[in-house]
């Protein structure tokens, strides 16, 4: 088991024998994130943030930590870790109440054994200045609703449906070390306000990354993204909805075939997490709610209803779904672009062939050239014949990845319809 000590000011002088890390989270030798700092006057507009979800950020900055700090190579399995974190939070009664609950969720979303030990804290210094200004800040703002923007496909189209019908909206986005995600995050934020004529105070984008990472497999990345929403969710007034736009299909998780089971899988918003994560929130009485609108829509559904047909095509192009835009660097590649073979870009091409009969978007590799690409191709084939050839009922090969208990046939249904998607594209190539 590793274990790490995490601080959060520097008065803390908690120490333990025989830990293997101890990080400083004020130290920008050891992270570097930018929510108290950045943009304070955004900050400002809102309320004041609740301790549980001060608490559930920091939590969530430090599963982040162990999870690109500990590599996954030296296990016996090469995968599954033993990770115990000592953090200090505000409310230390109900992390406790949840601490069983917290682990579970973890568990299942990075596939590693979690345990925490939590100790008392009071508000650091950085807290107090940035609660100060708030109550400064005489004229306060309540949106409607907050939506994750990632820079990707699925999310530009889930910010576009919601602009449609409502305006006030807070878009959430972050970005960590390489080019490749946000420079497309900020060229479709420009296309956004001048399109729906919003304002930049709208938009959060916040930078969040350890130094030096070594494990590339992240998969609690998407935990710590979601966290900087609720911590500004749970300074409105009211119930409020975090809507996270993901397709179906990605969002079950379901291995095509079992390359798809390792580091490159995500359970980011798998309904059993979903769950989980939900359950969490009401306990620590931070009202956001989670909602996935495209929970049963392929990724083809979603461009082909999307509400702004003429703003989706004309920028269509400027989103990035690839898992590693910017490997293309390795290559003096002059900026970061889809590999075209990897599951998501797969996804997304099948998808807008699906819905436009043509895709105009830039691929490294679009016709599988490459070694990996071409082992990749061979790999999605077989999954595609696998699928055809199926004795196992649809209901159980949903729930490969994890346990559904509610809308089976609705799963289902989004299952066929996306292998439907991707079988159309993959049948244009041997292999």
């Amino acid at each position: 088991m590793k274990e790490i000590i995490c601080r959060i000011h520097e008065e803390d002088v908690f120490v333990k024998a025989n830990t293997d890390f101890t990080v400083d989270l004020f130290s920008k030798d050891q992270y570097r994130y930018t929510f108290w700092d950045k943009h304070k006057r955004q900050l400002y507009q809102s309320g004041e943030f609740t301790n549980e979800a001060i608490d559930l950020l920091y939590i969530s900055l430090m599963v982040y930590y162990a999870d690109r700090k500990i590599s996954r190579k030296i296990e016996d399995d090469a995968w599954t870790r033993q990770i115990k974190l000592y953090i200090p939070v505000l409310e230390i009664e109900k992390w406790n109440e949840n601490k069983e609950l917290l682990e579970k969720m973890l568990s299942f979303l990075s596939g590693d054994i979690w345990s925490f030990e939590f100790r008392k804290r009071e508000l650091n210094q950085k807290e107090k200045r940035v609660f100060r200004g708030i109550k400064r800040q005489k004229k306060k703002h309540q949106p409607k609703a907050i939506c994750m923007l990632s820079g990707g496909l699925d999310s530009f189209i889930g910010a576009i449906d919601l602009l449609n019908d409502e305006k006030d909206v807070w878009f959430v986005g972050h970005y960590g070390g390489g080019k490749g995600v946000i420079q497309y995050q900020k060229t479709l934020i420009d296309k956004m306000i001048t399109q729906y004529h919003l304002s930049a105070e709208q938009f959060f984008n916040f930078f969040a990354s350890p130094i030096n990472g070594i494990e590339d497999t992240t998969r609690t990345r998407s935990f710590m993204f979601f966290a900087h929403a609720i911590i500004l969710g749970s300074a409105i007034n009211n119930d409020i909805s975090l809507y996270i736009p993901e397709n179906g299909i990605i969002s079950l998780n379901i291995p095509l075939t079992n390359t798809r089971l390792g580091g490159s899988s995500t359970r980011t918003t798998h309904p059993f997490y979903m769950k989980l994560l939900q359950q969490l929130l009401i306990n620590l009485d931070i009202k956001v709610k989670l909602y996935n609108p495209y929970q049963f829509k392929t990724k083809g559904e979603m461009i082909k209803e999307c509400k702004d047909q003429q703003f989706l095509k004309t920028h269509i192009s400027e989103t990035m779904s690839c898992s590693h835009p910017d490997v293309g660097r390795y290559r003096k590649d002059s900026s970061p672009s889809h590999c075209g073979t990897c599951l998501p870009c797969v996804i997304r091409r099948a998808a807008i062939e699906f819905a436009y009969g043509v895709d105009l978007s830039i691929y490294r590799d679009k016709d599988f050239q490459e070694k990996s690409a071409s082992q990749n191709l061979r790999s999605f084939k077989l999954g595609i014949k696998d699928y055809e050839n199926n004795a196992i009922d649809t209901a159980l090969t949903i729930q490969i990845s994890g346990p559904i208990n509610d809308n089976i046939d609705n799963y289902c249904a989004v299952y066929k319809k996306g292998m439907v998607e991707l079988k159309s594209l993959l049948d244009q190539y041997n292999g």
